[in-house]
């Protein structure tokens, strides 16, 4: 059993580190994407300006870095089962987050929403295995203990 589970999270986290190096080769494409769909608060505002006057990036380029980095290193981390529950967590709030700013399905018209509704229950069920993962844990438990918990 456990063999099945290292290899189901190598397969997992391929999806994760293929979509981050995406975002990290066409920075300026996931920029402009993010650009379209997230606004900086007035609060925050005048710090991500010091920022991007700092880094000479604007804030979509930093956010497109800051995400691909996450991606990378968590599937990384996942795969290689080293602090895989604090990086699901990670990824969970990650994807929870962009399936609510990315996948507006609500504000269209049921034919039109079909592949947003389908890509936001894809995230939905990436989340349910970042949550079997946290589950899991690192150790193995035996069949009877990992079934008899629910």
């Amino acid at each position: 059993m456990p063999a099945f589970v290292t290899f189901g999270r190598i397969l997992f986290a391929v999806l994760f580190i293929y979509t981050g190096a995406t975002k990290l080769f066409a920075i300026q494409a996931t920029a402009d994407f993010i650009a379209t769909k997230v606004v900086v608060p007035d609060v925050i505002a005048p710090y991500a300006k010091q920022v991007e006057t700092a880094t000479a990036m604007t804030t979509p380029q930093l956010l497109a870095i800051a995400v691909g980095a996450l991606e990378i290193i968590a599937g990384l981390m996942i795969a290689l089962n080293f602090g895989a529950r604090f990086f699901a967590m990670l990824l969970i709030i990650y994807v929870a987050v962009a399936t609510l700013l990315f996948y507006d399905f609500w504000n269209q018209t049921p034919p039109d929403n079909a592949k947003m509704l389908v890509d936001a229950l894809k995230n939905l069920s990436i989340i349910g295995a970042l949550f079997m993962i946290i589950g899991y844990g690192r150790a193995t438990r035996p069949v009877e203990a990992a079934y008899g918990d629910v």
